[in-house]
């Protein structure tokens, strides 16, 4: 089975981090990106950026 265009990556697309992708921040002035709860945590504290677990990593997001 090969990935679909549409899957997230399965590690954190922020530089220097290599945590598994469990959190899809939507950014409204930038792309939509997979993070890890570490990343997610402080990107989600800015105006207008929403947090939403991953499908299959509910648990991970508190």
């Amino acid at each position: 089975m090969t990935a679909d265009a549409n899957d997230p990556p399965t590690t954190c697309t922020e530089s220097d981090c290599d945590r598994p992708a469990a959190v899809r921040l939507r950014v409204p002035w930038d792309a939509d990106r997979a993070v890890c709860p570490a990343c997610a945590r402080a990107l989600a504290q800015r105006d207008g950026v929403v947090a939403e677990p991953l499908s299959g990593h509910e648990d991970a997001w508190p």
